[in-house]
């Protein structure tokens, strides 16, 4: 079967805040090969985990600056938080599949624990690139999600039974299978890799 990838949406830098996030982005990324290789299912869990805390921390943020202004918050709010919720929602189903180790779940805590202070910081100082920052890290996750469809599609990976929690929540066929599951993972990426590059270009304007 045939991998065809969601439309390639990406966001060319354009000054100082966008080649930062790029670049840190990019970083990330040979960081995050160089420790997983090709183990995408144990890479998904610790990577899901810290994808989860753009959505919460921007969520809270623009809750408190619309209390303060006493202005709506334009649906911003809502959207950050399902952010968060869809993602935790990606790690749910990674860790049936991926089993991560003892190590891995001590990565995720420090990892989480580093990363959530640093983008808190980063938003205070700029939202703008924080949500560019989001919106390079889920092109990102295209791409993953795609060479993962492709390593199952080429018998790289076993195409194991989806896990029921994924089943429920993304209202999949009872029969469903691992490559239905990232294939429904890899939309919601897309979708917050739009949104987030949206909502910078709003800031910018």
């Amino acid at each position: 079967m045939q991998v065809t990838p969601p439309p390639a949406t990406h966001h060319e830098q354009e000054d100082f805040s966008d080649r930062f996030a790029w670049r840190t982005t990019r970083l990330l990324r040979f960081l995050a090969d160089t420790f997983f290789a090709g183990r995408y299912g144990n890479r998904a869990v610790v990577l899901e985990t810290v994808a989860a805390v753009p959505g919460m921390v921007g969520g809270a943020l623009v809750h408190l600056k619309s209390l303060r202004s006493m202005k709506d918050d334009e649906g911003w709010i809502r959207q950050l938080l399902d952010e968060a919720e869809n993602e935790r929602m990606h790690l749910m189903t990674f860790v049936h599949i991926a089993r991560p180790s003892r190590l891995e779940r001590w990565m995720v805590m420090l990892t989480q624990g580093i990363f959530y202070n640093l983008f808190f910081v980063l938003y205070l100082v700029s939202a703008r690139t924080a949500h560019r920052l989001v919106g390079y890290f889920e092109e990102e996750a295209v791409y993953s999600y795609t060479e993962y469809l492709e390593g199952i599609d080429g018998g790289q990976y076993e195409n194991v039974p989806a896990p029921q929690i994924a089943i429920d929540y993304w209202k999949l066929a009872p029969g469903a299978r691992l490559r239905d599951v990232i294939v429904a993972v890899r939309e919601d990426e897309a979708g917050h890799r739009d949104v987030n590059h949206r909502f910078a270009d709003q800031l910018k304007g």
